[in-house]
């Protein structure tokens, strides 16, 4: 009897072992060459304030933003590193507006498009009208 207890928990513990072994294992599928699917972000919170110019565009509109966070926020592309170099809504070829970067947002609109900006100088310098303190 103690012969067969003993077969018994030998392999009650290899079973055990097994198991925990396929569990701890991860399978791995492979869709062939090709690009991948990205994962969608999460939508950034906030913003930080450093000063990154960047050319971003959306349809038609290029824009120069402070930085990165701020087109992609505001739903456009980056186009590439640094303002745009025609002005890129600020002004229509004038020269190029620099804005602080305090936040006091404001909603604006342009051409029945309604948007929020952090403060109203960046509203101006896309030209925009300010239509409302804080955001829309």
């Amino acid at each position: 009897m103690k012969f067969l207890a003993s077969v018994f928990s030998r392999q009650g513990f290899a079973i055990l072992f097994l198991s925990a072994l396929l569990a701890a294992c991860t399978v791995v599928v492979d869709d062939g060459p090709g690009p991948r699917p990205r994962p969608p972000r999460p939508e950034p919170q906030f913003c930080t304030r450093q000063y990154e110019p960047v050319c971003a565009r959306r349809g038609g509109d290029r824009q120069t933003f402070a930085n990165a966070c701020l087109a992609d926020r505001a739903g456009y592309r980056i186009v590439r590193d640094g303002p745009c170099r025609d002005g890129g809504g600020g002004g229509g070829g004038e020269e190029q507006t620099f804005c602080t970067r305090e936040y006091a947002p404001v909603c604006a609109r342009r051409h029945g498009e309604t948007r929020s900006f952090p403060n109203a100088c960046e509203a101006r310098a896309a030209d925009y009208r300010i239509v409302g303190d804080g955001p829309c």
